[in-house]
């Protein structure tokens, strides 16, 4: 035998002794030696594992709930004043700064009196001249009356004694009435709180110059929040002052509730959408001015799946449950809506009627 030969004859071998091999293995494995995890004539089945001892079991049921229309709104205080400037001056102080409490009558900003000050000055000095002029006039009235009537004066004298008495008068009631305008006129340069509350907005600094209607301080006054929302003007007619609605401000827990309190009686020809104010209810820590809310409209009702929301678990950024089968507890990514009543909408992942795990409803990195 040639090398040639040895070598063509080798490969051949292990060829033929690896489909041996293999089919030796078919013909045992049909014949069952290789169970596989199958289970054995006799042998019982393993018992799905239960739930870890301390949890309890939750349930997702199929519901029917209202459906929402949402109108958005911004919360406003039910009354806001604007401190405003009545006269012109330069801003001296301002004595309050924005979420500050104030009370009634509080000082809030000075402006520059001195040219009021002296506009008062010359007013009064022009009452004592007119105030004393007017003495004069009534005493020699009083002088000519006396002889008028004992006939040592006559008709004309008593006639222009009465004029220059009437003239004192009239021109001392003009300098009181100028003194009083100059008093007014100067107590404009102290702007103070109309009302008890908080302010808002600081809208003037030191040196700034106020003008005759220039806003200088917000004030909220105190009391409570309303939602000012837009609702369309195919809805309109579901609403009527007085009505309970929900409100949702996102940024805190659910569950507000809220009484309309207006609805306006036209239109904007802008966006087709009617305001519409809502009087918090009770209220809730956290709220404030000018935070973000929605009116929740009920329309009609449709199917949900809701779940308490013990039994939902967050990994990352996902959401899953664990679901109670035949063959045990499987985990099921879900995906969830709104709140419902304290209980969490699932939008995909479970049909109703599912036994679940509770979770605790914590998250997991």
């Amino acid at each position: 035998m040639t090398s040639r030969e040895s070598k063509g004859k080798g490969p051949r071998w292990l060829y033929t002794a690896g489909g041996l091999l293999a089919l030796v293995l078919i013909v045992l494995y049909s014949a069952g030696v290789f169970s596989l995890g199958k289970i054995g004539p006799g042998s019982e089945p393993a018992a799905p594992p239960a739930a870890p001892a301390g949890e309890g079991l939750l349930r997702a049921e199929l519901v029917r709930v209202p459906e929402y229309y949402e109108a958005v709104g911004t919360l406003r205080p039910l009354s806001e004043a604007t401190v405003e400037a009545q006269v012109p001056g330069r801003v001296l102080k301002v004595l309050a700064r924005a979420g500050q409490a104030v009370e009634k009558g509080q000082l809030l900003v000075q402006l520059d009196d001195q040219q009021f000050q002296a506009r008062l000055a010359q007013a009064r000095q022009g009452l004592a001249a007119a105030r004393a002029n007017y003495e004069r006039a009534e005493a020699e009235y009083q002088r000519v009356r006396g002889f008028a009537q004992a006939e040592a004066a006559t008709p004309q004298n008593l006639e222009q004694a009465k004029a220059g008495f009437l003239g004192a008068e009239a021109g001392l009631r003009q300098a009181q009435q100028m003194v009083q305008e100059a008093e007014v006129a100067l107590g404009y340069t102290r702007l103070a709180a109309p009302a008890s509350g908080q302010v808002v907005k600081r809208l003037a600094e030191p040196g700034d110059l106020a003008l005759p209607g220039k806003p200088l301080i917000s004030v909220q006054t105190i009391g409570g929040l309303r939602l000012e929302a837009l609702v369309r003007e195919g809805l309109i007619a579901r609403i009527k002052p007085g009505q309970r609605l929900k409100v949702e401000v996102p940024s805190l827990a659910p569950g507000l509730w809220g009484q309309v309190e207006e609805v306006a009686p036209a239109a904007d020809p802008a966006t087709r959408s009617f305001l519409v104010k809502v009087g918090l209810e009770g209220g809730a820590p956290g709220l404030h001015a000018g935070m973000f809310g929605r009116l929740l409209l009920p329309l009609e009702e449709r199917p949900a799946v809701l779940v308490p929301r013990q039994a939902l678990r967050r990994v990352g950024q996902l959401e899953m449950v664990r679901v109670q089968t035949a063959q045990g507890w499987q985990s099921v990514y879900v995906t969830t809506g709104r709140q419902v009543d304290g209980r969490v909408e699932v939008l995909s992942g479970l049909k109703g009627g599912e036994t679940l795990a509770a979770e605790g409803g914590g998250d997991e990195s």
